[in-house]
């Protein structure tokens, strides 16, 4: 009977526990990227007597703790560089050189740029080299550019979808020009201008020039002509059958600021035999033009891209790849150690982390702009909790009555 006084007491520590784990669960249901936990009950070995007729048990052990990594809600955020993972996985960072891990993805940028937690811990990742990222090496920690200004770079290619007027009268009558934008190597802007004039049936002259006052040696208010005269021939059906120089054609010059010696060029026709100049019965109008140049130009602001990707935009309007989030998938997560802060460290039972790329290896994929909702139901805790002081109060009975009957047991006796 006397025994009943300790399995009770044994049910109220476990029940005591449990409704700490619920409390905590409730307190953290607004904490992003927070993993529910579970208390799991076993009961202790039990005393065999009569020859194993009668067993009676020792009450219940301290409830194991077991956090639950499902999904949670991913919602929209105002941060930009927040990050939600849709999947497993979990966010690398380094707290002081040690590797912890996050679900938790409200990133932010130091002075030195630096991508860190609320908390401080360093986001690991690759960096990208000219715009392109290896995740085959070890991962480090980012570092975005602040307030850094994009060098120009120098126009080596342009494009030109055009239409040239299949009824036009050769001679002077049919000029047209489509001019193009280009950029030399210190981000100085020249108007490339392309001067067409139909010579005859099926056949365009072409001769690019450029202001005489960006030219060197140029004379102020008089285009200088680059590059040599070019012939265009279409066909029957007005496609463009070949050009003369034979392509590439290449415009070059000397600027007159001070740059870099210009050397343009342009494919009339590309590499499959297919053209973006047409000769047909409409107007000589250009639809669309391209170059690859750039003015230098300002960093305006660093965010979080869909797939981890961290992408920055310049004043130009230009984007670039500066950095890509890596991802830890970790095959039995629930033997993880909580370190605080939304982090969370291997213990020895956890298998080794496999890091990589989102949306490889089993890894899921990154949400750019989003955070990860707790995972933690109120209406499954509140109901948890009326249950464990339903427990808490029957167990306490039990030594309430056990203590009565000790009493009683004791006034036989007297």
């Amino acid at each position: 009977m006397f025994a009943a006084f300790s399995t009770a007491l044994s049910a109220l520590d476990a029940n005591g526990v449990a409704v700490d784990v619920v409390g905590n669960n409730l307190a953290n249901m607004n904490t992003t990227g927070y993993k529910e936990s579970v208390a799991y009950f076993q009961d202790l070995v039990s005393a065999s007597m009569n020859g194993g007729q009668t067993q009676v048990g020792f009450g219940v052990a301290s409830p194991l703790t077991i956090a639950q990594f499902t999904q949670g809600a991913i919602t929209s955020s105002g941060g930009s560089l927040d990050a939600a993972i849709q999947g497993s996985g979990f966010f690398v960072v380094s707290n002081n050189g040690v590797t912890q891990y996050t679900r938790a993805g409200s990133f932010q940028v130091d002075l030195a740029g630096n991508l860190l937690t609320p908390s401080g811990q360093q986001v690991q990742g690759w960096m990208a080299t000219g715009g392109v990222v290896d995740t085959g090496g070890p991962v480090g920690n980012i570092t975005v550019p602040v307030g850094s200004l994009q060098a120009p770079q120098a126009t080596q290619n342009v494009t030109l979808s055009a239409n040239f007027d299949a009824s036009a009268t050769p001679g002077a009558a049919s000029d047209w020009s489509a001019p193009i934008t280009i950029y030399d190597s210190l981000g100085t802007a020249h108007v490339l201008t392309l001067n067409f004039q139909q010579t005859a049936a099926n056949t365009w002259s072409c001769q690019a020039t450029v202001p005489g006052a960006d030219v060197q040696g140029g004379t102020a208010g008089t285009p200088s002509a680059v590059g040599n005269p070019i012939t265009l021939q279409f066909n029957g059906s007005g496609q463009l059958t070949g050009t003369t120089p034979a392509e590439p054609i290449n415009f070059a010059f000397q600027p007159s600021d001070g740059a870099a010696a210009m050397s343009v060029n342009w494919n009339p026709i590309d590499a499959d035999g297919t053209s973006s100049l047409t000769q047909f019965d409409q107007s000589s109008a250009t639809s669309a033009s391209t170059q690859d140049g750039a003015a230098a130009a300002q960093l305006t602001s660093v965010t979080m891209a869909n797939g981890g990707q961290l992408m920055a935009s310049y004043s130009n309007g230009q984007q670039t790849v500066v950095g890509q989030l890596a991802i830890a998938n970790i095959q039995n997560p629930q033997t993880l150690l909580n370190a605080g802060n939304n982090n969370y460290q291997v213990t020895a039972d956890t298998a080794a982390p496999a890091i990589g790329a989102p949306g490889t290896g089993g890894r899921g994929t990154v949400v750019g702009g989003a955070l990860e909702s707790s995972n933690v139901d109120m209406a499954t805790e509140l109901t948890s909790l009326i249950v464990l002081q339903s427990a808490y109060q029957a167990n306490s009975k039990v030594v309430t009555t056990v203590d009565n009957m000790a009493q009683a047991a004791t006034n036989l006796i007297t």
